[in-house]
């Protein structure tokens, strides 16, 4: 009987732990990324350059470029810079922006990247999606996954602590993306990758009952290896479906009707409560609430500095910012009116919750 398989891109090389950082270059060399060190090494603001600084030793042949990051046109800048001679591979040391915007980069000019991130807020991480802003519109790229993922502990203990809890929203908010996925397939008929949905199911249900905290190593790595998971569920798929459903849609009709209200994963965790509470769901509203609560993640609109007023315009425009998905928010097609009285019902049981 014939053995039917797929093919499945994944790093060559995670890392998780404390003092990562100073083996880089022997985790290119052995993974045979790079032998001599002959890589472009992108950096933030922030603890990217510290970083910088400390692996350069090690990487003799590497060439050190700034971005601030986070835009289209950033990513743009920083592939001409790759043209000036050859790499063996892109190495982006940052926050989010500047993981995406290397991500971009190395995609367009067919380089390997090696993402070594300094922050937890998202899943960007690992994920085969870049997100960067164009003309003040924040959208996703299809990228190639990194090559390799290293997070190493000492360094995301030194960032913000409210940027690295973040990314406990973001991880939860995958249980709503499920849940939307399931709805997509009893309404449409919309197929579900198995391997997919258990690899997004895992983690999202590990960080639900999870002990301890961001000074807490062993959450810690537990977060990273979850947000990691979560990249890789999205490149098994295909798309950010196992990921992304209707608390996606919130986050971004939120960074196009007011940027700046908060972070990514601030918002994936108000809106996949949101939206759990609109299917229903009574025990997991009560355990991403006290899960979200636990950590100090907002869960109302008002923890975020939104009024009533403009969440119901942000979860009126909602669906238009993934007009091919379905979620919740399409499925019951609420009227203005229908989602204030829903959003005062939510706010009501958040209160008594």
């Amino acid at each position: 009987m014939p053995l039917l398989a797929r093919s499945v891109q994944t790093p060559l090389h995670i890392d998780v732990r404390r003092g990562a950082v100073a083996d880089l270059g022997r985790i290119l060399a052995d993974g045979r990324i790079s032998s001599g060190g002959d890589v472009a090494v992108v950096v933030g603001p922030g603890q990217g350059e510290k970083i910088a600084d400390l692996i350069q030793p090690t990487l003799g042949s590497a060439d050190v470029f700034m971005t601030a990051g986070g835009t289209l046109d950033a990513a743009m800048e920083l592939g001409g810079k790759l043209r000036a001679r050859q790499y063996d591979a892109v190495v982006a040391i940052g926050g989010g922006k500047t993981v995406d915007t290397a991500k971009y980069a190395a995609t367009r000019y067919a380089l390997p990247m090696v993402s070594v991130a300094t922050s937890l807020a998202n899943d960007g991480i690992a994920s085969p999606v870049a997100s960067l802003v164009q003309d003040d519109i924040k959208g996703s790229y299809g990228v190639h996954i990194p090559i390799a993922v290293i997070v190493d502990l000492d360094f995301v203990e030194n960032g913000p602590e409210r940027i690295n809890r973040a990314g406990i929203g973001d991880v939860i908010s995958n249980i709503s993306a499920l849940a939307d996925w399931d709805l997509g397939r009893e309404v449409r008929g919309e197929p579900i990758d198995g391997l997919a949905a258990s690899l997004s199911r895992m983690g999202a249900e590990a960080m639900l009952t999870m002990p301890g905290d961001m000074s807490d190593d062993a959450f810690v790595t537990v977060l990273a290896e979850t947000l990691i998971s979560s990249g890789l569920a999205m490149a098994v798929c295909g798309s950010s479906r196992p990921c992304s459903g209707g608390c996606h849609e919130i986050i971004h009709a939120t960074d196009t009707l007011y940027p700046g209200t908060a972070s990514h994963g601030e918002l994936a965790g108000m809106g996949a409560l949101f939206c759990t509470f609109l299917r229903g769901d009574e025990r997991r509203f009560r355990q991403m609430s006290q899960c979200l609560a636990r950590h100090q993640l907002p869960r109302t609109p008002a923890d975020v500095g939104l009024t009533p007023d403009q969440f119901v315009d942000i979860v009126d425009f909602a669906p238009r910012t993934r007009p091919d998905r379905y979620t919740i928010l399409e499925h019951l097609a609420m009227t203005p009116d229908e989602i204030r009285r829903k959003l005062a019902d939510y706010d009501d049981a958040v209160a008594q919750d």
